[in-house]
């Protein structure tokens, strides 16, 4: 498959909501309008430090990777968190969420950020098996206190 990953850009809006809606499903969550709408805008904000990345093939928006610049107090330069990363499931297993993670990990390279890392659930084990070829989890675990009325 010839792969190209490329930022989003309005155009792909369409798919990057179907795409999008579908990685929410799979994490047992409903879309929520609001929330995707909100998250679309930031990602076309040049003045928000959130991005989005799709993957294509032949012309087709095959995967997409949402991701984060923040600061870090353990490092002089930004950390990357990659928040979100979602493969159409027709188009698996034929090297697209590596793709997308490759050019996330050269484009931290090459800006000089300090890190790049991401999260899934300890059941995921089919994206663990990709993730367990870049680096072994890091061994923390993850706490979250959620504010419902926000």
């Amino acid at each position: 498959m010839n792969l190209v990953i490329r930022p989003a850009t309005p155009a792909d809006e369409s798919r990057w909501r179907e795409l999008w809606d579908a990685y929410t499903r799979f994490y047992e969550r409903e879309p929520d309008e609001a929330v995707t709408r909100h998250l679309w805008a930031r990602v076309l904000d040049d003045g928000v430090p959130v991005y989005a990345v799709v993957a294509e093939a032949d012309g087709a928006v095959i995967g997409i990777a949402n991701y984060l610049l923040h600061e870090n107090t353990s490092a002089l330069t930004p950390s990357c968190y990659l928040q979100d990363l979602f493969v159409d499931p027709a188009a698996r297993a034929q090297g697209c969420g590596a793709a997308l993670i490759d050019w996330l990990w050269a484009e931290t390279r090459a800006r000089g950020w300090a890190t790049l890392y991401w999260q899934t659930r300890e059941n995921n084990y089919r994206a663990r098996a990709l993730y367990d070829r870049y680096t072994p989890h890091s061994g923390f675990l993850r706490y979250v206190l959620r504010n419902e009325q926000h």
